[in-house]
């Protein structure tokens, strides 16, 4: 859940804060920021006035492609399934254990449905 699958984050280099973010179903937002730990990558991606301006983190593993040239990352979730992730909190460590066990979870319930 929080590894990009090889075929889809192969250039590791390539900076994708900025990009613009696609679910299933349409637009999301933009990458706001990444990480690239093995094991632990994500994004925080913000929603502007699509979620009140929400930010989400999504696991690297939700992400299905990454098209460098349109600069957009691709998701297999909806954007309902994203409005109802765990909340994020910009005041606390959102990358932290409990907040990524909750949001793993969360986010492994869907895993027959990528």
């Amino acid at each position: 859940m929080w590894s990009y699958g090889s075929d889809v984050y192969g250039d590791k280099t390539l900076d994708v804060v900025g990009f613009d973010v696609e679910a299933t179903d349409g637009s999301i937002g933009s990458v706001d920021e990444t990480s690239h730990t093995v094991g632990d990558s994500y994004l925080v991606v913000d929603t502007g006035p699509w979620i009140f301006g929400k930010k989400v983190v999504l696991p690297a593993g939700t992400v299905t492609r990454i098209d460098p040239q349109e600069r957009k990352v691709h998701l297999a979730r909806t954007k309902q399934e994203i409005k109802d992730s765990p909340k994020f909190d910009e005041d606390a460590t959102y990358n932290d254990d409990a907040h990524r066990d909750e949001v793993g979870a969360y986010y492994n319930r869907f895993n027959g449905t990528i």
